[in-house]
This record gives C-alpha cells, structure tokens and sequence, in this order.
C-alpha cells in the first residue's frame, strides 16, 4: 500500500531559487490526498561536498535522514541530487553494520542516532507507485493538445543499485506520468544526457551548450513544452534559456514546466495557483490553448 503521509525535504535550490516546483508540487499532493509535513531544522543533503568529503556528504545525509525517523514518516523528495544521496547513504547505513557504527558516533555529539527505519522516495515515484490508472482519475482537463519532452534527469536512476527505477538504462517513469495528463511523451535524441549543472561551476558555459542540444533536439521532435522533475535541471533548461539563445544566436522559446504544473493543470488547477507565471519562459501558447480546450 502507498503512503499517503511523508516527511517533505525541499534541499537548497528550490526554496531560493525554484518557489514554484515547492509550490505546484505542495498543490497537486494536496489535491491527491497526500500529506507533506515540513522537515524541522533540516540540512543540505550533502551531495556537493561528496567529491571534496565523503564522510562529511554521509553525515549531512544521514542527520537528515534521523529527523525523518524522529517523525516516523518516509522521506518525500523533488530534487534528484538529493534523491541520489539520501537513498544511497540510506542504504549504505542499512546495509554496513560498521560504517552505521562509525556514524552514529558522530551523529550522538548532535543527539541524533541512524535506526533505518524510514525509505526515500521521490515524488515522481510516489506518484508512478500510487498507479496511473488512480491518478488518472484525477484528470479533469485532459491535455490532449500538448505535445511533451520530458527530461529525466541524471540522479533519478544513477547509480541503479541504490535508486530502485526500473529499467535504468531506458526510464520510463516520466513519460509514463507526461501521459496520465493526455498529453503526448515525445522521445527526442540525447534525451538521458547530464544537463550539466554541476559541471557548470568548472565551466559556466557547459550548460548552455548542453541546454542548446536538448532545447534544439525536443523542438525537432515536436515538442511544445519540456518538463523536468528536478530544480538543477529546470535551473539549466529554463533560467539559462535566454542566456543559451544569446550566447548562440538562436530563438528556442520552449517553454519548461515542472511536472506537478503539468499534472496540475490536467487536474483542472488554476495556472495560479501553479505559480506558473514564475517561469522565465511564458507558457503563453499552453495557457491559451487550455483557455479553449
């Protein structure tokens, strides 16, 4: 049976720098009958110090992993990066008796203690494990109009043996969940590269080639829209977007919304109440064409 009731952790970048995945998410869970409860006094996860301190990215994860403990509930996640490291220190810890030992001495200095008693899921797992036929009872206002690319992203699925996707190699899960809204998935060449957000702090410019390639190859396959479920890859597709169309001289205009927008309008949402009007790119012509359906 699903849970219905989580612990939600939000990580860095959404509550700073990407409001309206927190805030569409928040309202399409509401909607579905999910309960999220705010995580108290939670840290980064940990990921972006791992290639500096890897002990130090297993404690961050871990004392955060205690909290959801503390509160019995499972870990509900909308990043992939904090996904990745919450799953795989989760099941580290579990699974090696003596790096559990190791950590727990550190994390008794902060009160804290690792019992592995909760899992991590994101929410685009906890929506494919409610079942897309139930999901789809939810839908309203079918999207059948809308032609979609969606953008997996990179730490959903890799490493396979912490991440629990089926098919690792060739995901699925996303256009499965594009569908339940009525909207056509569209597969588009290099559609599982890196985004390359965490190669842009080596290089600012490596994303905006990256964003240029997937930006051009979902247009040629007849997307209208790209959605993503993770806020670095949103940050990428959508933030850079004018900078990748300066830099190149080029006009890609593709709007890139968050999934829960996306399930959101199909479940007759008000824009609004998405924070759609937070994207850089204007989803003018998807508004327009709900405003007729």
């Amino acid at each position: 049976m699903v849970n219905r009731e989580y612990a939600l952790y939000l990580g860095c970048i959404i509550p700073y720098r990407e409001m309206s995945y927190e805030v569409s998410a928040r309202r399409v869970t509401k909607e579905l009958g999910i309960v999220l409860h705010d995580m108290p006094d939670a840290n980064c996860c940990g990921l972006p110090v791992d290639p500096v301190n890897h002990e130090m990215m297993i404690l961050l994860a871990a004392r955060n992993l205690c909290i959801a403990e503390e509160m019995e509930l499972d870990v509900f996640t909308l990043c992939n990066g904090c996904t990745g490291a919450l799953m795989k220190v989760n099941k580290m810890l579990k699974q090696d008796r003596d790096l559990k030992a190791q950590v727990n001495a550190q994390l008794k200095s902060l009160g804290k203690e690792f019992q592995g008693t909760i899992n991590v899921r994101h929410m685009a797992q906890v929506l494919s494990e409610m079942g897309l036929d139930a999901l789809k009872e939810h839908i309203t206002k079918p999207l059948t109009f809308l032609t979609v690319a969606g953008y997996t992203g990179c730490h959903l699925f890799r490493p396979s043996e912490f991440m629990e996707v089926n098919n690792p190699e060739d995901p699925s899960i996303l256009n499965d969940l594009i569908e339940v809204t009525g909207a056509k998935s569209v597969r588009y060449v290099d559609e599982f590269q890196c985004c390359g957000f965490v190669e842009g702090a080596i290089d600012s410019q490596i994303p905006l080639y990256l964003a240029r390639e997937k930006l051009r190859n979902a247009k040629k396959a007849g997307a209208d829209i790209m959605v993503t479920i993770c806020p670095s890859c949103h940050q990428v597709l959508d933030a850079n977007q004018t900078r990748a169309e300066r830099m190149f001289s080029e006009a890609y205009k593709l709007p890139v919304l968050h999934y829960p927008q996306l399930l959101g309008l199909a479940m007759g949402i008000p824009p609004e109440e998405l924070a759609l009007q937070d994207l850089r790119v204007k989803p003018t012509p998807l508004l327009e064409s709900l405003r007729r359906s």
